[in-house]
């Protein structure tokens, strides 16, 4: 769920959409999203967006479809979600603040919604500003602790992410990463895990982005086995089969179809 702020028109701004290269979203988009989409069996991934002006009245959201599809934010793959990325970007106007509340309860109500074990999601933010709703998303955070969800951040730009660090690593139930330190605060087996890296801190000044994405994603996902498992345990859910790989393809019909992978992710 990018977070829509910056002229992307501009060279300046981390939403340029240049010719050339992938800009900083959809690098760490591609990082992530190359590898957890495997985990997925009809490779749909719902997109939001946050901070922007909508059209046609100019209404400020911060939990928007991606794709303009206010019925279905489904995306196929990671090329759909980079497509309705920058369809995002060509048709609304960015606009602040930074909230993430909105986002984390849409993907928490969706999660609470099947806790049989046949789904678990994944919610990827990529952001380029420190969170203006903390105290709304703490709270959004804790709700969803007990849900089969995982949450990880990545902060792009020069912001000062180490302070955003350091407000995760105060919410409660939560095992929190900051700035590379690792925390447990309960011993709660079923309470989720949030993690929060800096962008910048993978960028190789050498220009191969190959193995610093790779480390990205290394980093960011290496928890997201554990945190499911201790979940299917705290539930006393045991593995089943898994199910048939479906050809992935648009949605036919804006009815929401939970998936029957194990691992749902929201970008």
């Amino acid at each position: 769920m990018p977070c829509l702020a910056g002229n992307p028109s501009q060279s300046t701004s981390l939403h340029y959409m240049s010719p050339y290269q992938l800009n900083a979203y959809a690098l760490a988009l591609t990082a992530v999203g190359e590898i957890i989409q495997h985990y997925d069996s009809d490779k749909m991934f719902p997109a939001l967006g946050f901070g922007a002006k909508l059209p046609p009245d100019g209404r400020v959201s911060h939990e928007f479809p991606l794709n303009g599809n206010q019925e279905n934010p489904s995306c196929c793959g990671i090329d759909g979600i980079l497509e309705a990325y920058h369809h995002s970007l060509r048709t609304v106007q960015l606009y602040g603040p930074t909230n993430f509340a909105p986002v984390v309860t849409h993907v928490a109500r969706n999660a609470a919604e099947v806790q049989d074990g046949s789904q678990y999601s994944v919610l990827l933010i990529i952001t380029d500003g420190v969170i203006s709703d903390m105290a709304q998303t703490k709270e959004a955070i804790v709700n969803a602790a007990k849900l089969p969800m995982s949450i990880i951040i990545i902060g792009v730009g020069q912001a000062e992410f180490d302070e955003a660090g350091e407000e995760w690593d105060r919410i409660p139930d939560l095992e929190i990463w900051g700035t590379g330190v690792q925390r447990e605060t309960s011993p709660d087996p079923a309470s989720r895990t949030g993690q929060f890296v800096p962008f910048r801190d993978y960028v190789d000044r050498t220009g191969n982005h190959v193995l610093s994405m790779a480390r990205l994603a290394r980093d960011v996902l290496a928890e997201i086995p554990d945190q499911l498992v201790s979940y299917m345990k705290a539930q006393g859910i045991r593995p089943r089969s898994p199910p048939a790989a479906p050809a992935c393809s648009p949605p036919q019909s804006p009815a929401r179809t939970p998936p029957a992978s194990p691992l749902h992710t929201h970008i």
